[in-house]
């Protein structure tokens, strides 16, 4: 049926008064409220008839009638009976006041009368006493199940219905013999085991724990969606509580949900909700996918917290109260521990709680166990490796500084030296390929104009605006924020270089300082160039340092004046003088690992420097590295044979030294420690005609080719697997630190063992002849005196 009241329109609404449509309101409001209170009545009738069914028991009306005749006639029976002059004065007292404390204990609850019925005075103490029922309970009374109530017409019937009873005997006979069963059962023995069903029931568990984790981990890579409740299923097998089988089991549950949370992991940062996007209505797809990720980052977030406490556990020695697992365990969890964090560090940067990791495995690269350290050493240099924008790198170098400034310089070495793994000078050659590519150029108004419709111009210029836009998002990421980040993470790193150079010179962090610096001295302004380079010079004078130390500060302050200091009008020959005194202290047994540092120091000394090198300083150096050239490992004289080699083919008039005759005035001083004063000019480079025997192939090529003036061109040339390459490049090729010889060494074939005739071993025909005619002749046993010659010299 069609509702035919029509709704009012706008105009009979102006028209109606405000005080009518007040009332109306009004009238609504009023009929709404009766209603309610007309539906709160009929709900609370409803409560008092059932409490009322319930505190009454329904007995039938004749039988209370006889009850009630019956219990008179007692009265009056008794009252005949016991006077009430035999009652003592105590008794009266305590009928009286029990009287006045009647309760719910002195009620009679079999009567139909209600509760609260005004007291008579006429009624005695003794009355009231007499009333209490003094039945015995011969039978247990049958408990009355109250039901719902049935509304009639006459009114609302009570509904009941009686309680089975138990027989109670029974029951207890059935609960002895159960309890006696379970104590005969506790009194056998459990089985004793032999090892062998020990080791087969440890491996069946094993599969089964492994069975589950299989399933559960297939599930949720299979469907993450859908079950993502399930890695909380897979986390609480973190506290298996088996001691057979718990430390396997740990293992097994955090590299599944390591590798588990590297799959299903979304490539950005899921952020909380506010309050009004929770208010608002959305899809169910987008509601869906909400409750993946609000799932997925509080499990992620206890599963680190388990990672964490683990770490703690083993770090504290401590003990669980269920002692499942011992102490000696713990090392192995906590190691698959610091191995899921560092996985999860270098795979997961963008994620949640990156910074949180990182917090947790700065700190262990301190650690005393060597594994755990290398480890966290390891996943920080790879995530330095791969990290292109910055965002990690610049977190990972906030912590380290923090440490190392709180720990007072009382760190290992190899905490300072992850810094010289950033990528940051790569960055910078990138950046600049970028600044050098050509820019695109859009079409001016006249060339729109002439070549294009109305429509197409329209096109065009909605597509280059699009573009514009794209091109000024592209470089603010690619370019400012790169620049911006790398700048920050520099400026901390070289803060904490020359706190340490400042406070902790004599610390063992001063190496590590002065290789970052001499990688990063490029990248310092120019402003601190000056006493920088006179911190160095100073700590070089000191004569505190070891010799690789020394060798880091002239690396560095050579790298800072061949970068931005060219500019600055500074003549480093103190620390030319110095390298070239200290040259001979070169090691020249197995741990020459110096020669490479010397190398780099002489390539940027004369290589990038040729201009500023006078040929007196460079024909002493050629001479000094040819002496040393006779007392090193082959790969030491190889790299020095290449420098040696750049130096011939840089400098002017270099072929002085294979000349016998001396050039000039003097005498050749090699005990001067002055390169620019010990007359070189006048001596000659007899070295390489020794290093033409080398026992080393390489080294008599490289002698063979200085030696003939060190050509290009030509017979005397060198292959250019050996010219190409640069000096330290050859020294690693050729190292023997793999027990190996570079080029190896034939094998030679271990020759046949002939067995040979006695017959054919000799040649001669007649001693043949005598050796078989004396092995023929049968031999005579005679017994050996050898004091036969004194006995006769006696007789004589």
């Amino acid at each position: 049926r069609k509702n035919t009241k029509r709704v009012p329109s706008f105009r009979k609404l102006l028209r109606t008064s405000k005080i009518k449509l007040d009332n109306k309101l009004k009238n609504k409001q009023y009929k709404q409220q009766s209603a309610a209170k007309k539906y709160r009545k009929e709900q609370k009738k409803l409560r008092e008839a059932v409490r009322d069914a319930i505190s009454r028991k329904p007995f039938p009306l004749e039988e209370c009638k006889k009850k009630q005749v019956a219990e008179k006639q007692e009265e009056e029976e008794e009252e005949d009976a016991l006077p009430l002059d035999m009652m003592d004065e105590d008794d009266l007292k305590l009928m009286e006041d029990l009287a006045q404390k009647a309760s719910f204990l002195t009620r009679d609850l079999s009567s139909n009368e209600p509760v609260h019925v005004k007291k008579r005075k006429h009624e005695s103490v003794i009355d009231k006493y007499e009333k209490v029922p003094r039945r015995m309970q011969t039978e247990p009374e049958k408990e009355l199940i109250h039901l719902l109530p049935i509304k009639g017409k006459g009114g609302i019937i009570p509904q009941t219905m009686e309680k089975p009873v138990l027989n109670v005997a029974e029951d207890e006979e059935e609960d002895t013999e159960e309890m006696e069963e379970a104590e005969d059962f506790n009194e056998e023995p459990l089985p004793v085991l032999t090892p062998e069903e020990m080791a087969a029931q440890r491996r069946q568990k094993l599969q089964e724990r492994k069975m589950h984790i299989a399933a559960l981990a297939s599930a949720i890579l299979s469907e993450p969606d859908n079950n993502i409740k399930k890695l909380k299923e897979l986390r609480a097998m973190l506290m298996e509580q088996d001691p057979n089988v718990a430390v396997i089991v740990r293992k097994l549950v955090m590299v599944s949900l390591m590798e588990i949370f590297k799959d299903i992991a979304p490539s950005y940062k899921i952020r909380p909700l506010t309050e009004a996007e929770k208010a608002t209505k959305v899809k169910k797809e987008t509601q869906k996918l909400r409750e993946f990720e609000e799932g997925l980052v509080s499990q992620y977030k206890f599963y680190l917290e388990n990672l964490e406490q683990t770490i703690k556990d083993w770090k504290q020695r401590k003990l669980k109260k269920s002692n499942v697992i011992s102490l000696k365990a713990y090392k192995g969890l906590a190691e698959i521990a610091v191995k899921c964090l560092c996985e999860l560090l270098v795979a997961l940067p963008h994620f949640n709680f990156h910074n949180n990791i990182i917090v947790l495995i700065v700190p262990l690269m301190n650690d005393a166990s060597k594994m755990i350290s290398e480890l966290c050493f390891e996943a920080v240099k790879k995530l330095f490796k791969q990290d292109k924008l910055g965002y990690a790198s610049l977190g990972v170098v906030k912590v380290i500084s923090g440490l190392i400034r709180g720990r007072n310089y009382d760190v290992r070495p190899e905490v300072l030296k992850v810094f010289l793994h950033l990528r940051i000078k790569e960055v910078e050659l990138q950046k600049d390929s970028e600044d050098i590519a050509p820019k695109k150029k859009f079409m001016t108004y006249k060339e729109k104009r002439k070549n294009l419709s109305r429509m197409q111009r329209k096109w065009k210029k909605a597509e280059e605006k699009l573009e514009r836009e794209l091109l000024e998002a592209e470089a603010s990421e690619s370019k400012e924020k790169k620049l911006k980040l790398h700048t920050e993470t520099l400026n901390i790193v070289f803060v904490t270089y020359f706190r340490i150079l400042k406070k902790a010179q004599k610390s063992p962090l001063l190496p590590a300082v002065l290789e970052g610096l001499a990688k990063f001295a490029h990248l310092i302004n120019v402003e601190f160039f000056d006493d920088l380079l006179i911190v160095l010079h100073s700590l070089i004078a000191s004569g505190g340092l070891s010799y690789r130390e020394s060798l880091h500060c002239i690396l560095s302050a050579f790298h800072i004046l061949s970068g931005q200091g060219d500019v600055l009008n500074i003549d480093p020959m103190k620390f030319y003088t110095h390298l070239y005194k200290t040259l001979f202290s070169l090691h020249a047994g197995g741990t020459n690992d110096d020669t490479g540092i010397v190398l780099q120091c002489l390539d940027v000394m004369f290589a990038k420097r040729r201009k500023q090198v006078s040929q007196q300083r460079a024909l002493a150096f050629l001479k000094r590295l040819s002496t040393l050239a006779l007392h090193v490992l082959p790969n030491s004289s190889v790299g020095i044979l290449a420098t040696s080699r750049v130096l011939m083919q840089t400098f002017p008039r270099m072929d002085l030294l294979l000349d016998n005759e001396s050039q000039g005035s003097g005498v050749y001083l090699p005990e001067l420690d002055e390169p620019e004063h010990c007359n070189a000019q006048n001596t000659a480079l007899w070295e390489l005609h020794l290093l033409q025997r080398h026992y080393h192939p390489t080294v008599q090529k490289f002698a063979a080719h200085l030696i003939v003036g060190a050509p290009t061109e030509g017979s005397g040339a060198l292959s250019l697997d050996l010219s190409q390459r640069p000096a330290t490049e050859l020294f690693e090729a050729y190292s023997m630190r793999g027990m190996t010889f570079n080029p190896p060494v034939a094998s030679v074939t271990a020759r046949r063992k002939d067995t040979f005739s006695q017959m054919d071993s000799f040649i001669d025909e007649e001693l043949n002849k005598q050796l078989q005619q004396h092995i023929s002749e049968t031999v005579v046993h005679k017994p050996l005196d050898f004091a036969k010659h004194l006995k006769e010299s006696s007789l004589s």
